[in-house]
Formats: structure tokens, C-alpha cells, sequence
């Protein structure tokens, strides 16, 4: 497989030799084509995502409260970035966690504690461990917020790479 700068420079001096050929010829040369950078393959980023709802939680819990995070592993420096989103809680958000290693349905220790203001929406980040990066490219972390009413959590979500 070539990579993808070897593929651009021999796409760019092929177009460049095409350009000569007809400009001798008395063509007009085609523009050449710039191939854009795919996202995040220099960097090593993974992009996940989970929906929160009460319905995740275990044992599951009933509410209008909803929410999604959005979040980027970087493969390199180890920095988890996420972004989480939520309404209609019973109250205020008195706690956030990332959790696991634990599979849909199941619990787990916090992995990773969310500390700062629990508003949405909620911003931060982590340098994660190797074990962590690899619990959490299994798809075995979740998300939860805990309400006063709902101390054990009031919404969850699995997160999962995006595809």
C-alpha cells in the first residue's frame, strides 16, 4: 500500500508531464487536481461518541434527562478531548464520570473524573494510560451524570468510535 504523500507527489508529476505534453501540442493543460489531507491520519485520532439517556443506566432509570458526548483520542500523546451535552436532568449535575472497563449493560470504577463546573456543556480533558486507551478503542468506557436524585447516575452513555 503507498501512502498517501507518495501517492500525491507521482498524482502531481504525472499532471505535471500531462501539462507539457499538451502544451507542445498547442492544448490547453488541465488544472491540476490538490487531493485534500484526510482528518486526524498524522495526528493518530480516534473520534468517539455516545448518546446519554436513563434507559443506559444500570438498572435503568426513568426521566426526560438526554444528552451526547463527543470526544478524540489522540493515539500519540494519549489525550483524551471531550465535549458532553445534556437537558432535562431531575437537577443540577452533582457528578460526571467516565467509567471502566464495563460492557453495555454492566458497571464499573471510575476511570476518569470529571472535575469543574458540570453545566452543559461540559469540556475537558485527560492523559490516559495505555491500558485505558485500549479499554476505551474496545468500546468498554461509558459516561454517566449523577443528579442528587439519582446519586448512582441519571444518564449514561456507551461510547463508541465514530464511523
Amino acid at each position: 500500500m503507498y501512502s498517501l504523500p507518495i501517492l500525491r507527489t507521482v498524482s502531481l508529476v504525472g499532471l505535471s508531464l500531462l501539462s507539457l505534453a499538451l502544451a507542445s501540442c498547442g492544448k490547453t493543460p488541465p488544472a491540476p487536481v490538490v487531493m485534500a489531507a484526510p482528518i486526524a491520519a498524522n495526528t493518530g485520532s480516534l473520534a468517539l461518541t455516545a448518546r446519554l439517556s436513563g434507559t443506559e443506566e444500570v438498572p435503568p432509570v426513568t426521566g426526560s434527562g438526554a444528552g451526547r458526548v463527543e470526544a478524540s483520542l489522540n493515539s500519540q500523546s494519549r489525550l483524551l478531548t471531550w465535549t458532553a451535552t445534556y437537558s432535562g436532568l431531575t437537577g443540577a449535575a452533582s457528578a460526571a464520570h467516565f467509567h471502566g472497563p464495563a460492557a453495555i449493560g454492566e458497571n464499573a470504577g471510575v476511570a476518569v473524573p470529571i472535575s469543574g463546573s458540570l453545566a452543559s456543556p461540559i469540556t475537558g480533558t485527560a492523559t490516559l494510560t495505555d491500558a485505558q486507551m485500549a479499554d476505551l478503542r474496545a468500546g468498554k468506557w461509558y459516561l454517566n451524570l449523577h443528579t442528587a436524585a439519582h446519586p448512582n447516575g441519571e444518564i449514561r452513555g456507551q461510547l463508541s468510535a465514530q464511523r
